[in-house]
């Protein structure tokens, strides 16, 4: 247990347990990779739709100030093109259900297909805290800032 934060994990795919639980990769990682627990390669074409690959674990953070986020592998994106179907996943702290990852290969139409063979590390799993507002209607904000509602490129570059 670390920073006083309890995840509890299920092991749903016991292929993990010989991959290796998820555990981090150095002393000041900051993510958790996730394997692919598919039964055989998965084929990406170019631009084709999302798919949902289970990582083989379930977990419960039970904690409401702590959340769990699915995050790409930076070499897989930069280098391959692979990158997540919805470029983040978030899992609540009350959700236990299986960890899924949705990938898409984001290369151009004409590439190679991305290969991902059971018990490649494709994604990251990052816990982060979670700041839970109380919201105060109002009719106007009670300071006001130098940006005001400046948009998009507001602020120069």
């Amino acid at each position: 247990m670390q920073n006083g934060v309890k995840v509890e994990l299920k092991v749903l795919d016991e292929r993990v347990r010989a991959w290796g639980l998820p555990r981090y990769q150095s002393d000041m990682a900051a993510a958790v990779d996730l394997f692919a627990c598919v039964d055989a390669p998965l084929v990406l074409a170019p631009q084709s739709p999302a798919c949902l690959v289970p990582a083989g674990i379930a977990i419960h953070i039970a904690d409401p100030n702590v959340a769990a986020v699915i995050v790409p592998r930076s070499g897989l994106g930069h280098n391959k093109g692979l990158v997540l179907g919805n470029l983040v996943g978030v899992l609540d702290a009350d959700y236990t259900g299986p960890v899924l990852i949705s990938v898409w290969n984001r290369s151009e139409p004409a590439s190679e297909p991305i290969v991902i063979e059971p018990g490649d590390r494709i994604a990251q799993l990052i816990f982060v805290p979670v700041v839970r507002p109380a919201f105060e209607v109002v009719d106007e904000f009670s300071v006001l800032s130098l940006r005001g509602a400046g948009g998009f490129g507001s602020t120069g570059r």
